[in-house]
């Protein structure tokens, strides 16, 4: 009898506990922004709020690196995700074009809605371009080119600094090198500077924000180094500690994090040294002690990789990412 109350115990504990984890995170949505569409393959998400409600961006066509890839985009309105529409193309001339990379939305001072993204035909040789929308994204200007130089965010959000610039966390890729920098620009996206980083021999790129206070910076990177690295700045970015390795894992596959309104930070990756078959949420204090919050997804193969995380005026939590290549999944919660 003893041993069976003992276990009885053990059971109720275990339910308590999976009730408390559970109770800490509410999802409040889970979709694919679209069940068909024009291309077959899709990648690298982005998302912001919009006056109406969210508009997501990623590039899509027959497969990664062809000529044929696009930006495409949806929006959010009414509880619902709209037919994907074609926003950007690689289109040169009549004879040449090139696959688009890459989309990063953001949203400046002024309300307009601008789209970062790259062209080229591969990461080694591609430029950075933008367009911007005053309407919520429904129609968009011409492109204009970044500086020559310069590419603006390569995959994750920009944000806006105490003096009201614009911080993009940028990196380059050769077949040599990977690594990490910051550049800066002013809210008519003029100004432009680039901010060199020590990589302290680390192959890192994609590099995403967190604040901490308001002057003190970090940010995160993917890496070949099976770590997520990260750089510290206690100037608003004008200088960057050498780039040291996290605890936390990295398969070499995009990450993406955010400071949340109540100071705490949110990072979503996927938290295994090979393979993209699982995807996780992850929560800290102070952004260097990192627990697991939410496993997003977790089978035994598939991709469920480059993912895209804001928090809402709400607070509520908005998170894209890719998923077998083939849909944008969404996914709405709220921490409680």
């Amino acid at each position: 009898m003893k041993q069976i109350s003992f276990l009885l115990v053990i059971i109720s504990f275990l339910i308590s506990s999976c009730q408390f984890k559970k109770g800490k995170v509410n999802i409040l949505n889970e979709v694919f922004i679209y069940k068909e569409a024009s291309f077959p393959q899709c990648h690298a998400s982005t998302i912001v709020e919009t006056n109406n409600g969210l508009l997501s961006a990623w590039f899509g066509g027959t497969r990664e690196k062809n000529p044929d890839v696009c930006i495409y985009a949806s929006s959010l309105e009414n509880g619902h995700w709209g037919t994907p529409v074609l926003i950007a193309d690689g289109i040169i001339n009549d004879s040449l074009r090139y696959p688009c990379w890459n989309p990063v939305l953001f949203k400046r001072d002024n309300g307009d809605i601008i789209l970062y993204y790259k062209i080229g035909p591969s990461p080694g040789k591609w430029w950075g371009v933008y367009k911007s929308s005053s309407d919520e994204g429904k129609t968009w200007s011409d492109k204009i080119r970044i500086p020559d130089g310069l590419y603006g965010p390569i995959k994750n959000k920009p944000e806006k600094l105490s003096d009201g610039n614009i911080l993009y966390p940028t990196s380059v890729e050769t077949p040599d090198k990977w690594n990490i920098y910051v550049e800066k620009s002013n809210q008519d996206l003029s100004n432009w500077e680039k901010i060199e980083i020590n990589n302290n021999g680390f192959n890192a790129i994609q590099p995403t924000i967190l604040f901490h206070g308001k002057d003190k910076l970090q940010m995160l990177c993917r890496s070949k180094n099976k770590k997520i690295v990260e750089t510290w700045s206690e100037d608003n970015g004008n200088t960057w500690s050498p780039i040291e390795a996290t605890s936390l894992v990295n398969n070499n596959s995009g990450i993406d994090a955010v400071t949340l309104l109540n100071g705490k930070y949110l990072l979503i990756c996927n938290p295994i040294e090979k393979g993209r078959n699982k995807l996780s949420l992850f929560i800290s204090d102070d952004g260097k002690n990192w627990k697991e919050l939410l496993i997003l997804e977790d089978q035994p193969k598939g991709e469920f990789s480059y993912p895209a995380i804001i928090q809402g005026r709400d607070g509520s939590i908005h998170i894209t990412y890719t998923y077998n290549r083939v849909k944008i999944k969404y996914v709405h919660l709220e921490l409680i």
